[in-house]
């Protein structure tokens, strides 16, 4: 069932038919194990990843996003857990990661503007309580980005060779 799962992450637009071929699990058992996991709320949902800067050529457009990581000081009973939570309700963060390093929290940030990076961290990000420091990093292009690569395929220069 995982490879399943598997192929959806990878290509959420193929069908219930085209999955059952790919595994040699029969339909119905994929439209059911789909519908239970749709239900159930493991899968969250379905996107598609956009690279934004082969379809848009308006300026005004364009978005900032940045990593930023944060150090807490932990509570007894929750650890992280609540400060994690309250920084993920935020609109302008898209993730939110316990990770291990000298910081204990990696979010992504997308803002219209440094600014609005630079205001979120100072006027939101920094208040919550037991948030001793942050780190930003901005991105400044994008090579890959949930496993689809952002930069031109190189040719193939090899030899045509037949059997």
């Amino acid at each position: 069932m995982r490879q399943i799962l598997e192929l959806l992450e990878r290509d959420a637009q193929l069908s219930h038919d085209t999955i059952a071929t790919m595994t040699g699990i029969p339909v119905a058992e994929v439209s059911e194990a789909i519908a239970a996991w749709e239900a159930s709320g493991a899968i969250r949902r379905y996107k598609a990843v956009v690279d934004w800067d082969a379809v848009s050529d308006d300026p005004t457009s364009e978005t900032v996003t940045a990593f930023i990581d944060v150090s807490l000081a932990p509570a007894r009973g929750v650890g992280f857990d609540d400060v994690a939570a309250r920084i993920a309700r935020f609109d302008e963060v898209r993730s939110v990661y316990l990770v291990s390093g000298s910081h204990d929290l990696r979010c992504t940030v997308i803002a219209r503007t440094i600014r609005a990076v630079s205001d979120f961290v100072s006027q939101k990000l920094s208040t919550i309580d037991r948030v001793q420091s942050t780190a930003t990093h901005f991105v400044l292009k994008t090579y890959k980005r949930d496993g689809d690569a952002f930069t031109a395929q190189e040719a193939d220069h090899r030899l045509p060779v037949t059997p």
